[in-house]
């Protein structure tokens, strides 16, 4: 997978766990991103480990809901652990 597709599956996938958890988040459009490409190798590494094999698949599939499932997971861990410590 090239790194420019990385780049477009981390934005779709970021975009939607942001649109689907709203509220303040962190940073702009190149956390986003990195929030998508983070979100896929958590929500993957999470469903192999449940036993999904369709959870490491590339591709705008099965991959893609990982990837958000993952991207959500990484949002909810900003939201109660670490953005309450950057208002004090």
């Amino acid at each position: 997978m090239s790194f420019i597709w990385w780049i477009i599956f981390g934005l779709i996938a970021g975009a939607l766990a942001k649109w689907i958890m709203p509220g303040k988040d962190p940073g702009g459009f190149i956390v986003t991103i990195l929030i998508g490409i983070g979100g896929a190798f958590v929500g993957g590494f999470l469903g192999q480990a449940l036993g999904f094999e369709s959870a490491g698949g590339s591709g705008l599939g099965w991959g893609l809901i990982w990837a958000i499932i993952g991207a959500l997971i990484i949002l909810y861990i900003w939201k109660k652990l670490i953005a309450p410590n950057f208002s004090k």
